[in-house]
């Protein structure tokens, strides 16, 4: 593949604003090219882009298009960051009156060269907010795709689109389905803006020559008017990647306007920098409905603050995964002390989370079009959560640490939706890690709170998740938790039901459709603050999974749980696959003696807390913000 770096273009009104300046302040800028003037932390804007493409592995060559009144600056460039002179091209112009247009430049540098490969184009004097982005991450996700790849970025909200290429975008594909330059405000819903950073085809580019014949006058040589033609009109296949960052054309701010990016694009990375960024996500309890969310049945669950996974990242020089002092033991006190903590907490612990989380996140990116800035980090997770009693411990470290990622790298809810993130966390689990899971733990640690969740047939096929959608928690009646102290590995307890399930057995089968009447009729008795409803639905539940998976498979220690709850009147059913139970007591005064209870038979015993995230003081973000410094020119 070759690079092509354009930094062709002429007087500017941030040249002349600098040549004009009375403080004095840019005096030693005056004459200076664009692609040269300081960029973030005083280095050269196109010093930043050469260390980006300075990368043999990925270009076989790499040639700057300039023009003949600034060739000496980019000669003089060159000699100094041992970048070939004699790959700079001269495109002879010298005033913006002969210019010969963006599109022609690359052009000349094809067809002078005789370049016979894909080429990456890039204007060498964007200020960029951060180009510390995986160049190779883009050459695999270009040669990914039957076409050409434009580079875009979501506009800041003070940015305006009838100063951009606006790109409307395939959320599936990642197909740009129209580009419109410049276009009048209303005329696009769309804030993603293209910036003249590209990746053709070399069967393309004979295009580039068909485009220039039509276009007599350099105006109408920009990129913006040949991607206009081939994706509106010729209705190439041209594809979209996002960058999390932010982008400045220098050639068309002044400078007032170049000071203020500087600034803005230096805070944003010491503060992206400076701080560590926590997340946290809760433990759930399924209140109806599962284990029908494996089997296109429907649930309700909740979101408790009593226990959470919590997961800290730091920017460092290398990627650094911390094992937990508690959860990834390597260091013990005796062999008779490695062998209980294994055979109560068996072999695996958190780390793996962490690193298969790490592993899919870069996978998941690359997939759906979008470019992480090369920055390393490191990982360390506390959860408080028991193990293997059913609570969703596992998928919340996985749910924690997609949040700080997704934080890190600048992602918002528009690149990585909700309901896409919940099936990830579960891709993590199921196809990296082989647990055994359901989708309700991952849809409620991502939508968080008291969520009903439909995952029919036709609506996973469809859209490829169910509908999931929030309840009022107000006023919720004292739910409790019990669990084992000693529990056994919880994913035993789906045995062999989903064999029996996909074969079609009659039983298991309408047993699942049941969940899901029980989950609706539950939706009704929430809404209507039933509670005496909802306790006889919780017992229909669990009724319900007992008939179908089997005293055997339940367990011993949780039907003595249940028997234990039921001695007191209460509902009683499992929040999760074993290990816990989960009850409603309509008479509170009772609580007290079913916690002894529970304690004498050696089980833990709480009262839970709702985790609410619209009324909760309790954030699920942890990090704090350090003060920002003043940007300062420096050359």
């Amino acid at each position: 593949m070759i690079c092509i770096l354009l930094v062709a273009g002429h007087g500017t009104v941030l040249e002349t604003q600098i040549k004009n300046d009375d403080t004095g302040l840019y005096n030693y800028l005056t004459g200076v090219p664009k692609a040269l003037l300081p960029g973030i932390g005083g280095k050269k804007i196109l010093d930043f882009w050469w260390e980006t493409v300075n990368m043999r592995q990925l270009f076989t060559e790499v040639y700057l298009v300039t023009n003949a009144d600034k060739y000496k600056h980019f000669e003089r460039w060159a000699t100094a960051n041992d970048f070939p002179v004699e790959n700079i091209i001269n495109d002879g112009s010298t005033t913006l009156e002969d210019r010969l247009g963006a599109v022609a430049d690359l052009e000349l540098a094809i067809r002078s060269r005789k370049l016979q490969d894909d080429v990456m184009v890039i204007a060498g004097d964007m200020l960029c907010a951060d180009h510390n982005f995986d160049i190779g991450q883009v050459i695999r996700f270009f040669r990914s795709k039957p076409g050409e790849l434009i580079i875009f970025y979501k506009m800041e909200e003070s940015e305006k689109s009838s100063s951009r290429g606006i790109v409307e975008v395939c959320r599936d594909s990642n197909r740009i389905t129209r580009f419109l330059e410049k276009p009048d405000e209303g005329r696009t819903s769309s804030r993603f803006a293209s910036v003249v950073f590209y990746c053709i085809q070399k069967d393309t580019l004979p295009y580039l020559s068909d485009f220039l014949s039509l276009q007599t006058k350099a105006p109408d040589r920009s990129f913006g008017k040949f991607w206009e033609r081939l994706i509106n009109e010729n209705l190439l296949e041209v594809f979209g990647m996002k960058l999390p960052t932010g982008f400045q054309l220098i050639g068309q701010v002044g400078l007032s306007d170049y000071t203020k990016w500087l600034t803005c694009f230096a805070i944003k990375q010491e503060d992206k920098s400076a701080r560590p960024i926590t997340f946290r996500s809760y433990a759930r309890v399924g209140l109806m409905g599962n284990p029908s969310d494996g089997f296109n049945g429907k649930t309700i669950a909740m979101s408790i603050s009593n226990f959470w996974a919590e997961v800290t990242l730091i920017e460092s020089q290398t990627l650094v995964l911390l094992p937990h002092p508690l959860n990834d033991p390597t260091e013990f006190g005796s062999l008779q002390d490695l062998f209980s903590i294994s055979r109560k907490e068996g072999y695996l612990g958190g780390l793996r989370l962490l690193q298969a989380t790490c592993k899919k996140f870069y996978q998941l990116c690359s997939e759906q079009g979008i470019a992480l800035t090369k920055q390393n980090f490191t990982l360390k997770y506390d959860t408080n959560i028991p193990r293997q009693v059913g609570l969703a411990g596992s998928s919340a470290i996985v749910s924690a640490t997609l949040k700080c990622l997704m934080k890190f790298y600048n992602l918002t809810d528009d690149d990585l939706p909700k309901p896409i993130r919940a099936n990830f966390i579960l891709n993590v689990e199921t196809d990296e890690l082989f647990i055994t899971a359901g989708l309700q733990d991952r849809v409620v640690q991502v939508y968080e709170g008291l969520i009903y969740m439909d995952f029919s047939k036709k609506l996973m096929e469809e859209k490829g998740y169910g509908n999931y959608i929030s309840m009022d928690m107000c006023g919720l009646p004292p739910f409790w938790l019990a669990y084992l102290s000693d529990p056994s590995d919880s994913g035993r307890i789906h045995s062999n039901i989903r064999q029996r399930w996909l074969s079609g057995e009659p039983l298991v089968v309408e047993a699942m459709e049941t969940f899901a009447q029980l989950t609706d009729q539950a939706r009704v008795a929430l809404t209507d603050r039933n509670w005496n409803r909802l306790a006889q639905l919780m017992d229909q539940n669990f009724e319900l999974r007992r008939s179908v998976y089997s005293d055997e498979c339940l367990g011993l220690g949780n039907l003595k749980m249940v028997e234990l709850a039921k001695q007191f009147g209460s509902a009683v059913k499992l929040p999760g696959s074993g290990g816990a139970v989960f009850g409603l007591c309509l008479d509170p005064t009772k609580l007290v003696e079913m916690r002894q209870a529970f304690q004498e038979a050696g089980c833990v015993f709480c009262v839970i807390s709702p985790y609410n995230p619209t009324t909760s003081t309790v954030s699920n973000q942890l990090s704090t913000h350090s003060a920002p410094k003043t940007q300062v020119l420096v050359m």
